[in-house]
Formats: structure tokens, sequence, C-alpha cells
């Protein structure tokens, strides 16, 4: 009786591995619009979406670690788009 048990948590997962695990979503990076976060460590970049409910949606995504263009990001979700930056020093990029 007990095996059972396991053997069914193991198979549908706990709540958060479904919202983590969940509808992954491929988009592609446009354009870089510059970089932000408190050292510039968090690079701000305008993505298309190329799969799910938002397809051909255009949309500002914050990226922390090296990014291109063309360059292939997963989102977890489509939902939340990234405020835009005001300023227009951009820290942390010497132009």
């Amino acid at each position: 009786m007990k095996e059972q048990n396991i053997q069914e948590k193991k198979q549908t997962g706990t709540k958060g591995s479904e919202k983590i695990l969940g509808q992954v979503v491929p988009a592609v990076v446009q354009e870089i619009i510059g970089r932000t976060g408190f050292r510039g460590e968090i690079t701000q970049v305008k993505v298309l979406v190329r799969e799910g409910r938002d397809k051909g949606r255009t949309m500002r995504r914050n990226v922390k670690g090296p990014v291109r263009v063309n360059d292939l990001l997963i989102l977890r979700e489509t939902e939340i788009e990234a405020r835009r930056i005001k300023s227009k020093i951009t820290k942390g990029v010497y132009t």
C-alpha cells in the first residue's frame, strides 16, 4: 500500500515542480535595449515569442548572463513584461 502511494507521488510530482516545468515557450532575441540592475549585471532585451498562446508577440525581458541578438531564450511565462529602462545612462557599459 505504501509503495503505491510513493510511486503515485513520483509520477504526478509536486505542485511547485508543475509550475516550474509547466509550459515553456521559446523566444528569439531581436534587440538589446540596455543594461540595468545595481551594477549593470542585467541586460534588457526585446524578444519575439515563437510558440504558445502569445505567438508573434514582441516583449521586453530582463536576462542575466551573456546574451546576443538571435539567441534563443526559453521563457517560463509570457504574461509579465519587464519595465522600461527610464535613464539614458547604462551602467557598466562603455560606449
